[in-house]
Formats: C-alpha cells, sequence, structure tokens
C-alpha cells in the first residue's frame, strides 16, 4: 500500500520529533552580551556566592560551561535575578580567564587535581609554633605550590607565647620569604592583626594551614565582622578539627584586599608539580643551570649546581634550600 501518493515530496513526510523535541542541535552557544562581572565568595554543593554590584547573590552554574569547575576567586559573567533578594537564583555563564591558580592533590600519587582558589597573588602558610606542633614539610610543600602557582609566599607563625620561633625561622631565613609572628594576647589587642595587615593590603591572599593552628582565629581578627567558627586542638592525638569546611573571601575592613579562608589540611600533595619549575623560585641558582644535562631534577650527581656553587658563585645553604623543597615532592605527608 502506498502511503504518500505515487509522487511523494518532503513535505508529504511527517517527521515524527525525538525525545528531546524537534530543534535542531547547534554548537554555538550565546553570547549572554548582557552579562554582568562577578566575584565569586564561595561555593557549597553546586550554590555559588558572588559579588556582583556591591551585592551578594547566589547563583549556579550554566549548563553550557559543561564541566568546567568554578572556584572561590574567579572572575565570572552572570545573567538573571541579580536583586539577591531572598530565594532568588542567578546563572554564571563565563569564567573569566585565570591570572593564577593555587592547586593541590591528596597525595602525591593522586593525579586528580583539586583547584584551592583563583586568582590569588599571594599565600599565606599559617602555622602554629606549638600545640600543635610546627610541620616544616607541610609548610615546604605549601612553598612549592605557591612557586609553581606564582604566588607570592607569606610565613605567618601564632602562638609564640608557646614556644619560639627562631628556629623555625632559622629553616627559611635563605628563602627570603616574609614572616609575621604572633602570639594569642596580639590576636585578642588587635596588635597581630594590624602587622598582618600590612601583607595583605591590595592583594588577594589565601589563608592555609594545618587544622588547629589558629588560622580562621587570625582571620576573624583581620576581619571582625565576619566571625567563622573556631576549633580547638584534641588533646590526645595533637591535632585540630576541621571547623572551616569551604573556602571563603572576605574583604578587608579598609576595602583595599581581600582575605580568603581555607578549610584547614593535613596533606597537600605536589602531584601536578613539575620540579623543574621549582628552580625559578631561586634566582641566584638559576643561571647555574645551563650547563646542566638535559631534563636534570637539580638532585643528581652531575647536576651543574654543584660546581657553581663551589666556584662561589652562590650559597651553599642555598642549594640545599632548592634540594630540600624537590625532596618535597618525593614524600608523602605520613612520614
Amino acid at each position: 500500500m502506498r502511503r504518500y501518493g505515487k509522487h511523494p515530496d518532503e513535505d508529504d513526510v511527517r517527521v515524527r520529533p525525538g525525545r528531546r523535541g524537534s530543534r535542531p542541535r547547534s554548537s554555538i552557544r550565546p553570547k549572554h552580551e548582557d552579562a554582568v562581572p562577578g566575584f565569586v565568595l564561595t561555593v557549597d554543593r553546586g550554590r555559588i556566592t558572588c559579588l556582583v554590584d556591591g551585592r551578594t547573590i547566589h547563583a549556579m552554574k550554566a549548563r553550557e560551561l559543561g564541566r568546567k569547575g568554578v572556584v572561590v576567586g574567579d572572575q565570572v559573567a552572570v545573567v538573571g535575578d541579580l536583586s539577591g533578594a531572598k530565594d532568588t537564583l542567578a546563572r554564571i555563564v563565563r569564567v573569566e580567564p585565570r591570572s593564577s591558580v593555587l592547586r593541590r592533590t591528596a597525595d602525591d600519587d593522586d593525579p586528580y587535581e583539586r583547584v584551592v582558589v583563583a586568582n590569588a597573588d599571594q599565600l599565606a602558610i599559617v602555622t602554629a609554633l606549638a600545640d600543635p606542633e610546627p610541620r616544616p614539610r607541610l609548610i615546604d610543600r605549601c612553598l612549592v605550590a605557591a612557586f609553581d602557582a606564582g604566588l607570592e609566599p607569606l610565613l605567618v607563625l601564632t602562638k609564640s607565647d608557646l614556644a619560639p620561633a627562631e628556629t623555625l625561622l632559622a629553616t627559611y631565613e635563605l628563602l627570603d620569604v616574609p614572616h609575621v609572628v604572633t602570639n594569642r594576647d596580639e590576636l585578642t589587642d588587635g596588635a597581630a592583626a594590624d602587622r598582618v595587615r600590612e601583607y595583605l593590603t591590595g592583594r588577594v591572599t589565601a589563608f592555609v594551614g594545618h587544622s588547629g593552628v589558629g588560622k580562621t582565629t587570625l582571620v576573624n581578627a583581620l576581619v571582625p565582622e565576619r566571625k567563622r567558627a573556631v576549633g580547638h586542638v584534641n588533646a590526645v592525638t595533637g591535632r585540630g578539627r576541621h571547623t572551616t569546611t569551604s573556602a571563603l573571601a572576605l574583604p578587608l575592613p579598609t576595602g583595599s584586599g581581600w582575605v580568603i579562608d581555607t578549610p584547614g589540611v593535613r596533606s597537600f600533595g605536589l602531584h601536578h608539580v613539575d620540579p623543574s619549575r621549582v628552580i625559578h623560585a631561586f634566582p641566584d641558582l638559576a643561571a647555574g643551570t645551563e650547563n646542566c644535562p638535559r631534563a636534570c631534577g637539580h638532585d643528581e650527581p652531575d647536576c651543574a649546581l654543584d660546581a657553581w656553587v663551589a666556584d662561589g658563585h652562590a650559597d651553599p645553604d642555598r642549594l640545599y634550600s632548592l634540594r630540600r623543597l624537590l625532596a618535597t615532592r618525593e614524600r608523602h605527608e605520613g612520614d
């Protein structure tokens, strides 16, 4: 039986729409020319809080972004309801190119990178001098991550009323890392916050540190109107309890900088870091690598840096510091 007659044409043929409708698929994405710029303050279970035109709004990631992640510190383009009113939800349709990305992995064997923050230009590494005891290897790992991401490191030592800072500072003296030493009384009267704030003006600073070192207490002193919950150190294990569960960007009261408080870490894997890039943090040694073998790891027997330093071009302790940082790439946080 002939269905469409003797001479059918395309108008006679009925096209049955597919499950998703009959709209033709296209790879052309909307430009969203009406989108306005925003700054990501925090991300919590898919809901993203942004600062848009001085208002705090809640948004979700648009489908066209696919698997592209949105993290604290991102500059984004937002459309939809931007009033900030209760129960309103906007859409993030674009993530602007990042000037820096601070990453970490769970451990050195984990290939999955976790972006900690975006667009920061300084990393404040907070460690206690006691209760809990300082962990130099964790500090080393944070320094390597900072150098790799192009961030300026800042070492913040807390609880100097419990232990002196000189021994730990001597370990990092040759790296020329700026530092601030604080104690509990100074956090109470504001003196510590004032000293730390001098290094934060005009910068976006991410704060990282082991749980229980006083990182969030310091952030609360820097931004007193936005106090976050703080935890205590377990008397049995000597470890702090995680109280900050998500990163949060907070503006300094002067409006001249941002502080990003991040959850406490117990490990800082460096699987993503190419050891060859660590040398850039040592400009006084970089020139000595010209005669190194190809793909030299700078910790090998035939590394040209040994002769370079022996000839008096650089301080031997600087070479030791470089190799100590390189060695952290191979260590695990459990040791």
